[in-house]
């Protein structure tokens, strides 16, 4: 097996391993890291149908994390799609309608989050005593509602690590909220920012370069990593579950190994349907695929145009993860079709730091032919929960059903009839409120946890243990600061928290 290891975006001189990366998160010039180069399927297509999902995840990650032995990668993967998820499939493909929807919720914090941040932690340990760590690691994360929960979750009390989340106050649902302010653990920290989740991400981006504060860290035996998706050890867990949908579908007939797919992703940092990108590179049979996006559109525009412009305003949806104006992910794709050009990824990323926008060249463009791209407004998104409710009987959450009305719309418009997996990212549960007046709007006078009674009563979803946990959980975690404050904030949290 060829040994893989990883650049920075911004210099591809750099040269990491795989659990180095991990370690690191963020590169040291602020790029992300990439395989030098994307590896073959290891196993032909035909075989896929008959593997678990812990043994399709640990033959497509064996690849991507050539540093790791067979024992040490088999422990993390056994370790982290185990009973905690609620099904022994892990990721379900459910056939609703014209599409296939491959529920990645059924997870600890019931969202695709957890399909990635259940292994990081194993990931990030084995990485730390392989390259004789003895510092703490300080988990620094931002988060739009899913990836915070889901981090806490899973390094929570986990020896030898700290993680502090940011989240933008008034923007994540109060679902969301209340799972990540009621988080138990010693080593847990969360704190809502005044602003939006760029600002959040611009700060923890901002504290990761700061190289002062990260000698102070060093004294106090402390170094950041992120749980966020710039972090591989986030992404490549991702691309397991397209190739384990594309096996459900072969398994039950619905298409032959060979035939062509499309996939469509609810979207704002990219690292889901990146992730996607990678797995049609490994050889999985991709025709399309479909970034959806809410009214926060600059990925939409990107596609459009070839212009990525963040200057216009942040609009707040009932799909807060996906209220996003600045795509971090998105800067993977362009190293790619750059040709890996980083001299061209850092003057691309130069503009959009000072003037907010960029555009790539015609011949990059030429490298995203194998996107679509659509977005769903408010009205849009809730006529999708409601029909799909009324003809079907299914219930979906917000971001899925942004990825669902884009979808409907594009088959519409092309008359493409490839078999498509819509990507449903998170429990209904999460969004109740949402969800249950898109359905009814009587629904509006409910409080939080009425609505999530009633969703129970007309679906008939089972309410994950991690909802019913927090009705009488206590709220742990009351701390707040703006975007200038976030490096005081997380040194008075070390501070507190003690090595």
């Amino acid at each position: 097996m060829m040994e893989l290891f990883y650049n920075s975006t911004r210099n591809r001189n750099v040269k990491y391993t795989a659990s180095q990366a991990i370690l690191q998160g963020l590169c040291e010039d602020g790029g992300l890291f990439v395989p030098d180069h994307i590896p073959a399927l290891p196993v032909p297509l035909s075989e896929l149908p008959g593997l678990t999902y812990q043994e399709t995840a640990f033959e497509i990650m064996k690849v991507f994390l050539t540093d790791f032995t067979e024992e040490e990668l088999k422990h993390c993967i056994e370790a982290a799609y185990d009973r905690k998820f609620d099904t022994p499939l892990i990721a379900p493909l459910a056939k609703v309608g014209d599409a296939y929807y491959l529920e990645l919720y059924h997870g600890a914090t019931v969202a695709f989050k957890d399909m990635a941040l259940s292994i990081l932690p194993h990931l990030m340990t084995v990485s730390a005593r392989k390259n004789h760590i003895e510092d703490d690691i300080v988990i620094l994360t931002a988060t739009s509602g899913d990836t915070g929960k889901a981090a806490l979750a899973g390094f929570a009390d986990v020896p030898g690590t700290k993680i502090i989340v940011f989240y933008p106050r008034g923007g994540v649902s109060r679902i969301q909220e209340l799972m990540m302010v009621t988080q138990k653990g010693s080593n847990t920290s969360v704190v809502s920012i005044e602003g939006n989740f760029d600002d959040a991400q611009n700060g923890v981006k901002t504290a990761f370069a700061d190289q002062e504060l990260k000698a102070e860290m060093k004294r106090n035996g402390c170094r950041f990593s992120s749980a966020n998706s710039i972090n591989v050890g986030r992404l490549i867990p991702q691309v397991v579950y397209y190739f384990y949908a594309y096996a459900q579908l072969a398994a039950s007939g619905e298409i032959s190994a060979g035939d062509e797919i499309n996939i469509t992703v609810p979207t704002g940092n990219f690292g889901n349907i990146l992730a996607a990108y990678y797995a049609k590179k490994m050889g999985l049979p991709v025709h399309t695929l479909i970034c959806a996006s809410n009214e926060n559109k600059v990925l939409f525009d990107f596609f459009q145009t070839g212009t990525y412009d963040r200057n216009r305003d942040f609009v707040l949806t009932s799909s807060p993860s996906m209220d996003i104006l600045i795509s971090s992910n998105l800067e993977r794709l362009i190293y790619d079709i750059a040709g890996s050009d980083d001299e061209k990824v850092r003057s691309l990323m130069k503009s959009l730091r000072e003037d907010g926008v960029y555009a790539v060249t015609n011949d990059m463009r030429r490298g995203l032919s194998g996107f679509s791209s659509g977005y769903a407004d408010e009205n849009e998104t809730k006529a999708m929960i409601r029909d799909t409710f009324r003809t079907y009987g299914y219930i979906m959450d917000t971001h899925t059903a942004v990825a669902g009305s884009v979808y409907r719309r594009y088959r519409k418009d092309t008359k493409d009839g490839t078999p498509t997996v819509i990507v449903s990212t998170a429990s209904p549960y999460k969004f109740a409120h949402s969800v249950m007046t898109a359905i009814d709007d009587s629904y509006g006078e409910y409080d939080e946890f009425a609505l999530i009674d009633e969703l129970h009563r007309v679906s008939g979803l089972e309410i994950p243990a991690a909802v019913r946990e927090i009705r009488e959980a206590a709220v742990l975690h009351t701390r707040n600061c703006t975007e200038s404050e976030m490096k005081d904030t997380i040194r008075q949290i070390l501070l507190q928290m003690g090595r």
